[in-house]
């Protein structure tokens, strides 16, 4: 499609999904804008597909605190009713199968726990709240079997301990609650460790493992499921949830576990299956993948097991596929062959033969639609699709959509499956898309919020490669403004049409900058081998990809003052920074945030060590006595090009990353001061890789823009 049709296409599309905007004056958006803005999070749907469950979370500044509520909407429409039964910060609301009862998860005694309450389809009143566990180890990521008499839940327990029971007479649980009394009371918090992953990502990991539990609904009776297992199970996701699923004649339960002794150098979960009828059962595995195998989802008819799989060990970034097992001949095979992205969420069709997911693709992540075939259309809807749910009339999905220009909200969309037979990717026709929430529109409709325009260039080898660009408010064609360049992280991520508290390029742009985003080998939603153009070469390729994509929008946008540019990353996008301020003095200044800084120290403090051996080809050790051209963790550091640092550099970075260790800010603004070069560094004791404190996102904000606007205010006067 032609970029001219296409932006036609988004701004109609877009301005159906926004509630009508009225006609006074609007203004850029502000930091304290964006705290008052109200946060979508989980979302459910009533069996009936007439009501519409979800989590919200407000932000209140001065306090420095966030706080979640669960509401409950018709989707037909109506006002949003506070759920009644709940309380703040209860969250995980789920509707029972039979559409009479909610479960939720509340802290409000001893712990967090799972509630019941009924629930009234005819009104959407909730009403007679009770618990449901009472376990000293609290409960977490519920989900209510599809026959309504269990839940099974995560908790962790001490594996020594003896296992948790309805026959065991409280002596797990008195156990467990014992060990916990009696680490909290001690005057000694040294630990000792015997195994690597003993911290990640920001907190230490302990002696406690995840394990799956099975509570009865009628007795209150808890079952451990996965008894005296020394793994997580599941294992750690940054997406949350529970990595499991219940058969739909509830006798079965499917789960993700990593068996691999050391879960620092393995990417290996699996996906096993375990029979809930017999207590004695072991759980059997089904995957074959030496990669990872994630979020396993039965069939409505019982028929399939579906999980997102990656074929390569070791590698986090590998294609995610979507692979389906066959429970009775017990084979499994890639149902999407031809599909060369990532399927990033997907969930099944109330028909069994179908299978509706998400993928990055070209800066949107759009909704498709598979058949068990391989045939798939997509919807080519722009926006971030996610939290999807299909209803039973086989022509409704309710979703969760976000944009650059618009935090998320749930929408209600009309579809057909237009074809039974089509070459590969088909368009999906979408009768329209109408919203269910309006948690922001009042906010929003004030706000004078650029579009997000896409750009298209060729790179050094050829390579068709995507930028975007954000102009700032109040735009005037005939200035020339001054550059935030922000280079995302991963390295295997991607910019694109959605929405971030944390690097929300609107607000960058709000006072008076041209925001450029480039997505350069290493990026997700361009196929596999654009996201595998960053191994091994971190500051090859990407580098040069990240300056031709600058350069080619300095030459298209002439309202781009070249002379006035600084280079902002994180993560991945902190090493590129670093990498930039040794290679090129074209930039003003430079913000590194959470950067890697040297390769070879980053090695042995991070806790993930399947990333680097990854990425860098293997260990530190394995290159000692070789020249450091032939060395990946020496070639590819930006410390060995310190003695070309010139460049005013801002370094930020959190006590509590344990992906990249503080040492590595710490040491990148040491060699700053060394080297007189102007630099600063904002160091948050009680953050992690990222600022998620309001009141530290406030000085984060502050801090990072007035850096940005000192130099390149100064460059302004020089020229």
């Amino acid at each position: 499609m032609r970029r001219t049709s296409f932006i036609l296409f988004l701004f109609v599309v877009v301005s159906t999904f926004n509630s009508a905007q009225n006609a006074q004056p609007k203004r850029p958006m502000t930091f304290e804008d964006m705290m008052q803005m109200k946060r979508l999070g989980e979302t459910a749907v009533s069996p009936d597909g007439k009501w519409l469950a979800y989590s919200v979370t407000t932000v209140n500044l001065d306090q420095n605190t966030k706080t979640a509520e669960l509401w409950v909407q018709a989707i037909a429409g109506g006002e949003p009713q506070k759920l009644a039964v709940a309380q703040p910060n209860d969250s995980g609301p789920q509707f029972a199968p039979d559409g009479h009862s909610v479960l939720f998860l509340s802290g409000r005694e001893s712990g967090q726990q799972i509630w019941l309450a009924d629930f009234d389809p005819a009104t959407g009143a909730t009403s007679n709240p009770k618990k449901l566990t009472a376990i000293s180890i609290g409960a977490d990521n519920a989900l209510w079997s599809p026959d309504g008499h269990s839940v099974v839940f995560t908790s962790s327990v001490y594996p020594d301990c003896p296992a948790i029971s309805p026959a065991d007479g409280g002596t797990g649980d008195r156990c467990n609650a014992d060990r916990d009394k009696a680490l909290t009371d001690s005057k000694v918090k040294a630990q000792i460790f015997t195994h690597l992953l003993y911290r990640h990502w920001n907190h230490f990991t302990g002696d406690k493992r995840s394990h799956l539990f099975l509570v009865s609904v009628e007795t209150g009776g808890i079952r451990d499921l996965t008894p005296n297992d020394s793994h997580d199970v599941p294992p750690f996701s940054l997406g949350g949830g529970g990595g499991f699923a219940f058969a739909p004649d509830s006798k079965e339960l499917a789960f993700t576990e990593n068996l691999d002794p050391e879960p620092a150098i393995s990417t290996n979960a699996d996906i096993f299956t375990l029979d809930l009828t017999n207590p004695a059962a072991k759980p059997v595995k089904v995957s074959t993948s030496p990669g990872g195998d994630f979020n396993p989802a039965y069939s409505p008819d019982g028929k399939y097991l579906a999980w997102r799989s990656q074929a390569r060990a070791g590698y986090e970034a590998d294609k995610f596929r979507l692979v389906l097992y066959d429970r009775t001949a017990k084979t499994t095979k890639d149902v999407l062959p031809n599909f060369d992205r990532w399927v990033d969420e997907f969930t099944w069709g109330p028909d069994s033969r179908r299978i509706f997911f998400v993928s990055s693709q070209t800066g949107e992540e759009p909704l498709f639609i598979a058949d068990l075939d391989g045939e798939f259309m997509n919807s080519q809807l722009p926006g971030e699709f996610s939290d999807i749910h299909p209803l039973a009339d086989g022509r409704t999905i309710i979703a969760s959509i976000t944009t650059a220009q618009k935090p998320t909200e749930v929408a209600v969309l009309e579809y057909s499956w237009t074809s039974d037979r089509c070459l590969l990717a088909c368009p999906l026709d979408m009768a329209g898309m109408k919203p269910i929430t309006h948690l922001n529109d009042r906010l929003l409709s004030g706000l004078e919020l650029q579009y997000m325009q896409t750009f298209w260039f060729e790179a050094a080898d050829k390579t068709l490669l995507q930028g975007f660009i954000i102009r700032p408010p109040a735009f005037d064609p005939a200035k020339k403004y001054p550059v935030k360049f922000l280079i995302h992280g991963g390295p295997q991520g991607a910019w694109g049409d959605s929405w971030s508290y944390r690097w929300n390029a609107e607000l960058f742009a709000a006072n008076g900058y041209v925001v450029v985003m480039i997505n350069p080998r290493g990026s997700t939603g361009y196929g596999q081998a654009i996201v595998d153009g960053v191994n091994g070469d971190w500051g090859g390729k990407p580098f040069t990809d990240l300056m031709t994509g600058l350069d080619y929008a300095e030459q298209h946008y002439p309202f781009i003052d070249k002379n006035r540019e600084c280079a902002l990353g994180a993560s991945y996008g902190g090493y590129m920074a670093n990498w930039i301020l040794g290679h090129t003095d074209r930039f003003k200044c430079i913000v590194s945030h959470d950067g890697m800084f040297n390769a070879e120290s980053a090695y042995g403090t991070t806790e993930e060590m399947w990333f680097n051996e990854w990425e860098f080809k293997g260990h530190p050790w394995d290159y000692y006595g070789k020249p450091d051209s032939e060395n990946p963790f020496r070639k590819w550091s930006p410390m060995l090009s310190a003695k070309n640092f010139k460049t005013p550099t801002l370094v930020v970075h959190g006590q509590l990353d344990y992906r990249l260790d503080v040492s590595e800010g710490f040491q990148l603004f040491d060699t700053l001061q060394r080297l007189k070069v102007p630099s600063k560094m904002l160091y948050f004791p009680d953050e992690g890789h990222w600022v998620l404190k309001p009141q530290n996102a406030r000085l984060w904000y502050k801090t990072v823009n007035d850096w940005v606007d000192q130099w390149t205010a100064k460059a302004a006067t020089s020229h």
